[in-house]
């Protein structure tokens, strides 16, 4: 596919990968089969990073990223100077997304739209760059996780189901705070 792929880079089975990737892990089954930039930064299962994404991995002061912390329910100070996106299984991104250093997005989240996106996306949210998010339905969210492994002629296991019912109750706290609407 013409990717670039630098050291320190560990790709799963089944995944598609083209653009340009240093120093990244992408768990197995996660798509990031188009041009854009993907640097220090872990992607889970199940993902997909559309078309011309990028992350920026480094500050333009050189200083140390922070990143969201769930056990502090903040952002804390990773003390590296490189650290891209982290991203939570079942998540996508639509094209053209860019990240900040130190983005954080949960688990069965979908991000679309023109901009910069939040830095701390909670897990089971669906919306836009200016964060402009709803709450991702648990039962939708699930039909699209069953749709993508589909294609792979995989099945969602009810263990795993239970899993994400799981983390949508325990996120739910944080999809709060962002006072999002149903999708």
């Amino acid at each position: 596919m013409g990717a670039k792929i630098y050291g320190g880079t560990s790709i799963g089975d089944g995944c598609k990968v083209g653009g340009e990737v240093n120093n990244a892990v992408i768990f197995s089954n996660s798509n990031k089969g188009h041009e854009g930039f993907l640097g220090n930064s872990v992607i889970g299962e199940w993902c997909n990073i559309g078309a011309d994404s990028n992350t920026s991995n480094m500050k333009n002061n050189y200083g140390n990223i922070n990143v969201w912390s769930y056990a502090n329910e903040g952002y804390v100070d990773t003390g590296l100077q490189f650290c891209g996106l982290i991203m939570g299984d079942h998540s996508k991104c639509g094209i053209n997304t860019m990240f900040n250093t130190g983005s954080v997005v949960g688990v069965s989240s979908a991000i679309f739209g023109g901009g910069f996106v939040p830095k701390f996306v909670p897990s089971f949210v669906w919306g836009d760059m200016a964060g402009h998010f709803t709450e991702y339905v648990f039962d939708k969210a699930i039909e699209t996780s069953e749709r993508m492994m589909a294609r792979r002629n995989r099945k969602l296991h009810t263990t795993d189901s239970s899993v994400l019912k799981h983390i949508f109750e325990i996120s739910d706290t944080y999809r709060k705070k962002l006072n999002p609407t149903r999708h």
